[in-house]
């Protein structure tokens, strides 16, 4: 581990109030990144956040709506591959990027590639080369377990060969190896988080959980690919907010940390938790379509080294879940404008044949 420099500090120290530190959120109107956001300007009094954002379909300024008010709060419009919007974030000096921006879910990944390349990896290269220009002292890829690619057996650690099997995957694999070359060859301060299914509120309903609990609550069957024997582990957003935070700030740098929930589940089993829950039967709502090509079967992290910086996750699982559907429940007003225009579209492209 390395010492705290320039105000870095370990996780538990006194917040000090004055000589706010300045933190750039990229994505952070997204799933985990406004998740991140709350949390951070929460429990970190000496920080201020600025969030740049292109507000694509899966951003949502409600997300942070109840620290938008915030005087240390600040928002910028724009595009992680338009160097003079990242340069207008930074506004002067930043002394951390935490990179969420990204375009993240496979099936899209799988009917147009493109959008994909572009954010994940040349977003990715602009944003290390701003860090070069611009002396920032920490730079954090937030990456995911898919990286790793399908996992027979046993689980995989941060010295395991990348080995992704989607357009998506293989985004975010290209993206990590920018930052670790970035390392290599200029000694450019980054850290790499690879996270695992994650999964609470505020989750754009294309996700397996958001989407069935919506669906469900609708009355409307869900979508189970191929024999629903995949498995997945399953991470509370919070837990995975809070996990990268403390690689921010007491991570090596240079370094790879896996951030897993240890809660492997086949989608099988969710989908019965999900019904369950929702007071609805699988003989009703359910419908088995045809797998995703390419899906991969199993994922499983190794969160050890994590484990040894000195992180754990703390939301048990059921329990974590139990919320995450009462939250969809008592909050319909976020989700159901959604599930309209784009997205019923989309629903319907993905769905309608399979």
């Amino acid at each position: 581990m390395i010492p705290p420099r320039s105000g870095w500090r370990h996780v538990g120290e006194p917040k000090a109030p004055v000589g706010l530190r300045h933190w750039i959120v990229t994505g952070g109107l997204g799933f985990i990144g406004s998740a991140f956001v709350r949390n951070v300007l929460r429990d970190r009094l000496d920080v201020r956040i600025t969030v740049l954002d292109a507000m694509t379909y899966a951003a949502n300024p409600e997300n942070v709506r109840e620290v938008s008010g915030d005087s240390r709060y600040r928002f910028v419009r724009g595009d992680i591959c338009d160097a003079a919007a990242v340069r207008e974030a930074i506004d002067g000096g930043a002394s951390a990027i935490v990179n969420f921006a990204a375009e993240t879910h496979v099936d899209r990944s799988i009917l147009a590639p493109e959008q994909f390349l572009k954010t994940d990896i040349l977003g990715t290269h602009v944003l290390l080369e701003a860090v070069r220009e611009q002396a920032i002292e920490r730079f954090v890829q937030v990456s995911t377990d898919e990286v790793y690619g399908d996992v027979e057996h046993g689980s995989s650690a941060e010295d395991h060969p990348l080995r992704p099997r989607s357009p998506y995957a293989a985004s975010k694999a290209g993206g990590d190896l920018q930052v670790l070359a970035y390392r290599t060859t200029f000694g450019t301060p980054v850290l790499i988080t690879r996270g695992s299914n994650t999964y609470g509120p505020y989750q754009y309903p294309e996700k397996l959980i958001p989407l069935f609990v919506t669906n469900l609550i609708d009355d409307t069957q869900v979508p189970v690919y191929g024999d629903g024997r995949q498995v997945r582990d399953w991470l509370h957003v919070d837990d995975h907010a809070r996990g990268i935070l403390h690689v921010l700030e007491n991570g090596e740098l240079g370094e790879v940390y896996n951030i897993g929930g240890g809660n492997s589940r086949e989608n099988l089993e969710i989908t019965k938790e999900l019904l369950t829950a929702t007071g609805r039967t699988w003989e009703t709502h359910v419908r088995h379509v045809t797998d995703r090509p390419g899906h991969d079967r199993r994922y499983s992290l190794d969160a050890s080294k994590a484990a040894r910086l000195g992180w754990h996750p703390t939301v048990e699982f059921e329990r974590g879940l139990r919320e995450t559907v009462e939250w969809y429940q008592s909050h319909e007003a976020w989700w159901r404008p959604i599930k309209s225009g784009e997205f019923r579209e989309y629903y319907k492209t993905q769905y309608a044949s399979r």
